[in-house]
């Protein structure tokens, strides 16, 4: 074979061969960066929610918990991450913090805050914590951060957890008792009333005030339109929180449902299954 073509043919082979080297390197580094940067080591974003949270910025530490929970849920100390970013949902929620679901709203003449609650599917004690508001009194050109997104509930009678949503994101977990024997009825149900310190009737006999140490409604109540017998309520035993134990209603701690009740206005859509 003539040494000019033995030669070229070499050449051709080492450049093809050079070429393939050189493209699977460059991918290889391309995929890695891509990894590097789409999954974020969590002990990482664990030190990047608590260094935002304690420079007061909730939303970026809400952020970085949220990537933990999306990324990696099999986390061995998912449950822990879990809680607090439902502690600082709450937080954000009754802030003056403007996010995604809330607007700012200037007062106009003929305004009430019950009007308002009505207005934008919240509520009224809502309204007051998230800006700071002492009594009912509000005046014309004041202006207040108001939440507009609908909340939803979803209640699992297997795991007696509740889950407070907006649309489909978990804001926060709460354990709560169901019904022995399995009766809570399941299905799909709105808050149709919501009462403090509620009277408990029972078994119709006479009404017991709420602050008996015999109401087993606990501080807050809120009934159900399906059947106006089952319902939210708080409890005098929070050591029984966790088993199904109740008549049928879903008992929650006093704390966890009088701020529940602070959020979720009347007409809330309430699921509950197995």
């Amino acid at each position: 074979m003539n040494q000019k073509i033995l030669i070229g043919i070499i050449a051709s082979i080492v450049f093809v061969v050079g070429t393939v080297f050189v493209l699977h390197h460059h991918k290889g580094v391309f995929a890695s960066q891509g990894s590097e940067e789409t999954n974020v080591p969590v002990n990482q974003l664990l030190s990047e929610a608590a260094k935002y949270e304690s420079q007061g910025d909730k939303l970026k530490a809400k952020e970085a918990y949220d990537q933990i929970i999306s990324n990696y849920p099999d986390y061995d100390k998912i449950e822990e991450v879990q809680s607090k970013l439902g502690s600082l949902n709450i937080d954000l929620i009754f802030s003056p913090a403007q996010m995604p679901q809330t607007i700012d709203y200037e007062i106009v003449p003929g305004d009430s805050l019950g009007k308002l609650a009505r207005k934008y599917n919240t509520t009224t004690q809502l309204i007051k914590r998230a800006n700071g508001l002492k009594s009912d009194v509000i005046r014309t050109g004041e202006k207040l951060r108001l939440w507009t997104a609908p909340f939803n509930v979803l209640v699992n009678k297997s795991q007696n957890v509740l889950f407070l949503k907006s649309g489909e994101e978990v804001l926060k977990i709460y354990h709560v008792s169901t019904g022995k024997d399995n009766i809570t009825p399941v299905g799909t149900f709105k808050i149709a009333s919501k009462i403090e310190k509620p009277v408990w009737f029972r078994n119709g006999g006479p009404p017991i005030p709420s602050e008996s140490p015999e109401n087993e409604l606990g501080s807050r109540w809120m009934g159900f339109d399906r059947d106006p017998h089952y319902g939210i309520h708080g409890t005098l035993h929070p050591e029984s929180i966790g088993q199904q134990i109740t008549a049928g209603c879903v008992r929650m701690k006093n704390e966890d449902v009088e701020e529940l009740f602070d959020i979720i206005p009347v007409g809330t859509e309430v699921v509950i299954q197995n």
